[in-house]
């Protein structure tokens, strides 16, 4: 027997700053699906996936959830591990990119691009994004301070950087996808990367940062970590054994990856930053980079904001994992955006599911138990009993495995469903077509009856067969509800379904038909609710909010007032000037805990008596959901905000 052909598939590593939506979790969904088949082909499959868990970002989450970086990512992580396999994914690797094999190997790619020459250490002045954790500069910024890939708020940023000479490898890639079409699908994503990033020039890519400590440290330097895109995508290496002192035999077996998977959104990173710094490490390209579309809300971006995020786990509550495996495999375009409806999930698994595919398996099994006893029969000269439907029935089921091999090469997942689904309806043509129930009335036709009800399990079988590797729980029950060992590809010949077994007086349906608006009413109960319209004050003038005096003052002294309960008294140094102010603040903090504390007050407000005490300004707070909270500065006490 000949040694199986490697082939490596990896997911984009999710970011551990929450937990993944049904758009994050249909990738690897995706990937699983496609590392199933190649199994089934015969090849030796390697499938990565993993977390994304350095940053700025997710170092500003944890302080605000009140735990360490560490903490809040082996929580995130958890979280996306446990979605991972309740989608059934087949996964041979989760790696994290707090790993110690990966931290120590980062350090190691970052020190040899270094000596190399690859990497210098300059400094940054520019636009930077928290929310992408990414630098723009003003050339990139179309709207002044608004992020151009997620529409957040940027700021301005300066600091030390090391950098990569990304113009050194330019002409080598710009190559390297003109003589290699296949390297990034779809087409279109091609031509985006071509004239978009690489002919206008690549600028030198800021490779470290200073500004925070969660990520990798760069040993030669440790005020620097190393920036998220090197850390990350040296991923796909590391987690198979790649070593600058010596790579593993595991790494010589699978790498070049056949395909990284990834969101289109990401794909500027993989198809030009990540081969780049392959060329500097000297390793070879992986095959091909596909950056599938996304999966809408009701033809819109999931946002938390915009109350319509769905996940995977509230979609499995619902209507179980295959059919929401079958939903977002069936219902992505192989190059544009899908869209997903809770009313499109209850129509897809009412149509396929439970009508097309459910239904045959169950009505076929209680026909077989009805006319003969259960048990799985084929007359000794079959071809006296065949006729024409059952030709046309073997020809098409034997050419479905063909046409979803090609269909597969492209990794075009929907339309190899299409492809059994189109058999399917066939199965359940030829059962109207042949009409078991009035054979079986024949006595003289039993031999005909016994090769319809054969055809129709052997159907069955093909179909459980090509299933598998994207509905692989449905599969297995199909296998067990007929009585097959014959699985695998190779079986896929006509007339290799087993005879002489029973098949079960009963068995439970694949797939229950659904009431919509039962689903749709729980669906409603485990969206997240959508946060209210903020309420706006009528619009001011410049020159209004140039009336108001803002300064930073700090509390010399805070006690009770001597005649309300809800009101503290203030003593505020302005710098220069002490003031008096009563604020209603007592029902959220004790005085105690306010004493040495610089908070905002408006210093030009009128004087009013309150309960009989003077005060001679305002402090400014924030208010939300009932929570009440000072501001405060760091700014020296006097400090005019303007």
């Amino acid at each position: 027997m000949s040694e199986k052909k490697p082939y490596y598939i990896s997911t984009a590593i999710a970011y551990t700053s929450g937990k993944p939506h049904i758009g994050n979790t249909y990738e690897v969904v995706l990937a699983d699906a496609i590392a199933r088949y190649k199994r089934k082909e015969g090849y030796d499959v390697y499938f990565q996936t993993g977390t994304d868990e350095h940053g700025q970002k997710i170092e500003e989450k944890a302080k605000k959830a009140g735990k360490t970086p560490k903490e809040f990512v082996d929580e995130t992580a958890g979280e996306v591990k446990r979605i991972w396999d309740l989608m059934n994914t087949s996964y041979d690797r989760f790696i994290r990119t707090t790993d110690e094999d990966h931290v120590a190997e980062v350090q190691k790619i970052f020190r040899k691009m270094y000596d190399k020459g690859d990497i210098y250490l300059g400094e940054y002045e520019g636009w930077y994004c928290t929310e992408c954790e990414a630098f723009y500069t003003n050339s990139e910024v179309k709207e002044e301070g608004i992020c151009p890939e997620c529409g957040q708020k940027l700021r301005r940023a300066k600091e030390p950087a090391y950098f990569f000479r990304m113009s050194k490898y330019a002409d080598r890639l710009m190559k390297h996808i003109e003589t290699h079409p296949e390297f990034i699908q779809p087409e279109s994503r091609k031509n985006e990367m071509v004239n978009n990033f690489l002919k206008p020039g690549l600028q030198d890519l800021c490779v470290s940062r200073t500004s925070f400590t969660w990520g990798v440290p760069v040993d030669f330097d440790p005020k620097h970590v190393v920036y998220v895109w090197i850390d990350a995508l040296a991923n796909y290496i590391t987690g198979i054994g790649y070593d600058v002192d010596g790579s593993s035999e595991k790494y010589t077996k699978y790498w070049p990856a056949d395909v990284h998977l990834i969101g289109k959104d990401i794909l500027r990173f993989h198809t030009i930053y990540w081969p780049i710094m392959l060329m500097s490490l000297e390793q070879p390209l992986p095959k091909q980079v596909f950056g599938h579309p996304w999966l809408l809300m009701n033809g819109s971006k999931m946002s938390k904001s915009l109350g319509n995020v769905i996940y995977a786990d509230d979609l499995v509550k619902l209507f179980g994992v295959d059919a929401v495996r079958y939903f977002v495999l069936h219902e992505m375009p192989f190059a544009q955006d899908g869209n997903i409806t809770w009313e499109l999930v209850v129509e897809r698994v009412n149509s396929d599911l439970a009508n097309t595919l459910g239904n045959l398996v169950s009505r076929t099994i209680a026909m077989v138990n009805k006319y003969q006893d259960g048990e799985v029969r084929l007359p000794e000269n079959v071809k006296e009993y065949t006729e024409s439907y059952d030709e046309e029935l073997r020809t098409m089921g034997e050419k479905a495995f063909g046409q979803i091999a090609e269909k597969m090469k492209e990794l075009r997942i929907a339309d190899s469903l299409d492809v059994i689904f189109e058999f399917l309806r066939r199965c359940n043509k030829y059962v109207d077509e042949t009409e078991p129930w009035k054979l079986g009335k024949d006595e003289s036709k039993k031999e005909r009856l016994e090769v319809v009800l054969y055809n129709l399990l052997e159907g069955i079988r093909f179909a459980g067969v090509l299933l598998e590797p994207f509905l692989p729980e449905t599969a297995a029950k199909i296998f067990e509800e007929i009585g097959t060992k014959n699985t695998s590809f190779d079986t896929l010949t006509w007339g290799t379904y087993e005879t002489g077994h029973v098949l079960p007086k009963k068995v439970e349906p694949l797939f229950a038909r659904l009431d919509a608006k039962e689903v749709i009413a729980k669906a409603e109960e485990l969206m997240p609710k959508k946060a209210p319209a903020l309420v706006h004050k009528p619009e001011v003038s410049i020159d209004d909010f140039g009336k108001l005096e803002l300064r930073v003052g700090e509390v010399l002294e805070c006690t009770k007032h001597p005649k309300a309960d809800k009101l503290l008294v203030f003593k505020i140094d302005l710098g220069g000037e002490v003031r008096q102010v009563v604020s209603g603040l007592a029902a959220y903090y004790k005085p105690e805990e306010l004493k040495g504390k610089k908070i905002v007050m408006i210093a030009n407000l009128k004087p009013v008596t309150l309960r009989g005490v003077e005060s001679q300004g305002m402090i400014l707070t924030a208010e939300k959901d009932g929570k009440v909270q000072v501001l405060t500065s760091d700014m020296p006490i006097g400090s005019e905000i303007r």
